[in-house]
């Protein structure tokens, strides 16, 4: 977890106003979280910060690759990644849970940790299904899985074989 103090932005001897960090996020960053979804990835992160006096508005614009597996061929594809968020901070004596999307900043901490929230925003744009783009004609798309896929699926077996106890439900209808 020590690589991941380069994503710590120290805001106490900050101006207000605006304020600009970009990070490079590489395999090394998502090798810090075990059950990562991502393991391999070529991301760019500009965060904007605008400090004010009650509270911090981070920008995120996160751009770039990451490598994923395609669900039906299996094979490595890279995946464009192009995500702008934001994350409000407010400074408070008090931890506030009524509202779990502002972070409370007490007056002892001096500086915001920005790994998880990137690391967060990049798994939630992981695709719940993920594929090639198109199908057997992308370099990255795996041909004879996707032969092999087509004949053992296109076997006949299942509809000859029928077995006769369905027959007697469905005349129960």
């Amino acid at each position: 977890m020590k690589s991941l103090r380069t994503y710590s932005i120290p805001f106490t001897g900050l101006k207000l106003g605006k304020h600009v960090f970009e990070y490079a996020i590489t395999d090394a960053f998502f090798d810090e979280f075990e059950y990562s979804l991502v393991k391999k990835a070529d991301l760019q992160c500009r965060v904007e910060l605008d400090k004010q006096e009650t509270m911090i508005i981070l920008d995120f614009h996160i751009t770039g690759t990451i490598s994923l597996t395609c669900d039906k061929c299996l094979a490595q594809y890279p995946q464009v990644v192009d995500l702008q968020e934001q994350q409000i901070a407010k400074f408070a004596e008090e931890e506030v849970d009524e509202d779990e999307e502002i972070i409370t900043l007490k007056k002892n901490d001096y500086e915001i940790d920005v790994a998880g929230l990137i690391y967060e925003y990049v798994n939630v744009a992981v695709p719940f299904i993920t594929r090639c783009s198109d199908e057997g004609n992308t370099p990255y798309c795996d041909k004879e899985m996707l032969d092999k896929l087509k004949d053992l699926s296109g076997s006949g077996e299942t509809n000859e074989q029928q077995d006769p106890r369905w027959d007697a439900l469905k005349k129960l209808k």
